[in-house]
């Protein structure tokens, strides 16, 4: 019995020793999950996009803007160019019904914007959102997910935040699309 226990620490105090010394920092290789990411970044970098992520929540109170800019209903979808880019198609709410977002912010802050959706059933729950930059074109993502088994979202209409990081957004002007699968919301926005 003490060959045996001589053996174990022999044996797991140099593997543990080389283990804890040369492992890689951050998190294990995902196969899938990796390569599906550097697959969408190399078909979004051909198609000249940059994908930014953004930080969706489900506010309790509206967000009060003091210059809120206008912005006009379009027709629903993502440009062929993003489509064809991505691999897994987001699900995307009905309809953008109404948006409230500034007209012009500074690219060392963050930029915010509030919208109001409708979606298909009460099967869907907010899942994240990103942000797709080309030239003078941006169009935002909000991604929902089908919610498994028998639960439902209490209500088909949503109000979601989605807040772009600081230092996203050069300078510059845009015409922002807010896409929904059958209609979304488009804007100016002045980067300074």
């Amino acid at each position: 019995m003490k060959w045996v226990l001589l053996a174990i620490i022999v044996v797991i105090v140099p593997y543990t020793y080389l283990t804890l010394h040369y492992r890689k920092p951050g998190p294990a290789f995902r196969p899938y999950e990796d390569t599906k990411n550097r697959a969408i970044t190399i078909r979004l970098l051909s198609t000249g996009y940059q994908r930014i992520a953004l930080d969706a929540t489900r506010p309790a109170d509206p967000l009060h803007v003091a210059a809120s800019a206008s912005s006009s209903a379009v027709a629903g979808g993502l440009p062929s160019a993003l489509t064809g880019a991505l691999i897994d198609q987001p699900l995307l709410p009905i309809s953008i019904d109404s948006v409230t977002a500034p007209g012009s912010a500074a690219a060392a802050q963050p930029y915010f914007i509030q919208f109001t959706c409708s979606l298909a059933d009460n099967k869907a729950q907010l899942a994240g959102g990103h942000l797709y930059r080309r030239d003078g074109e941006i169009v935002v993502v909000p991604s929902f997910e089908t919610l498994a088994g028998g639960l439902l979202a209490r209500t088909r209409d949503s109000m979601v935040l989605l807040t772009v990081p600081a230092g996203a957004l050069k300078p510059g002007q845009y015409l922002v699309t807010l896409a929904g699968s059958r209609a979304s919301r488009q804007w100016t926005l002045q980067v300074h």
